[in-house]
């Protein structure tokens, strides 16, 4: 196990042993959640999204100051991470649930963090989407629609949405870039700079349920994916 990987593990674990009936963030999301908040137009001070962290009440009801202390520096290092992973590429892994009995990737449970940290500043995602272009546009009003579909309040038909269940693992990654482009002018420049044939579409990736191009014969979800 890598380090990144026990820093992940020791995070859920965290996470996990929140009071379950103030309904904490899961640790997908919360990844897609501190995305959401680092791809905001505006600047978001951690006084004000770290409470959504520990549930409903915005509580964290820790059960000792050494665990408040360890799962807040442990979410802020995630909070960092994430941070420094779009700062140099603009390009995110979202960490998503997979269904223990099917091997289904959720992606729902990532989407519903975004969309979370989306309503923490409706008005800057509005302007943003007003004045944003036909694709940055479409993007955002993609994600707003797997946030419907999850909630049960699509108007997709039920074989529109199979078919975006399936494809929306590996389309989300190239959403969020499309949305930094825009709304993170400064780090796309920075990328353009550092990578001058860069475009913010990244390039096209396996598919999650694809074998891995690295030759271990396992799905790439399962493989390099993971990483």
């Amino acid at each position: 196990m890598t380090k990144e990987e026990k820093r992940l593990d020791r995070l859920n674990e965290l996470l996990f042993a929140l009071p379950v009936d103030d309904m904490p963030m899961t640790l997908s999301e919360l990844d897609g959640y501190v995305t959401g908040v680092l791809a905001c137009p505006e600047m978001i001070s951690s006084s004000e999204w770290l409470p959504e962290v520990w549930g409903e009440t915005g509580e964290a009801h820790f059960a000792d100051q050494k665990a408040a202390e360890e799962t807040i520096g442990a979410v802020m290092a995630h909070y960092n991470a994430v941070a420094e992973t779009i700062t140099r590429s603009l390009w995110i892994e979202p960490i998503y649930e997979v269904d223990p009995n099917s091997d289904e990737t959720l992606w729902e449970p990532w989407v519903d963090g975004f969309t979370r940290a989306m309503r923490l500043r409706p008005e800057a995602w509005a302007n943003l989407r007003d004045q944003a272009d036909d694709d940055t546009r479409a993007t955002m009003i993609f994600m707003m629609a797997l946030q419907n579909i999850y909630t049960g309040n699509s108007k997709f038909t039920d074989d529109e949405i199979d078919e975006i269940d399936l494809e929306a693992p590996d389309l989300i990654p190239n959403c969020v870039a499309t949305i930094l482009h825009q709304s993170r002018p400064e780090l796309a420049a920075a990328v353009s700079a550092n990578l001058p044939s860069m475009s913010h579409r990244a390039a096209p990736r396996p598919g999650r349920n694809d074998p891995c191009p690295c030759g271990s014969g396992r799905k790439y979800k399962l493989c390099c994916g993971r990483n």
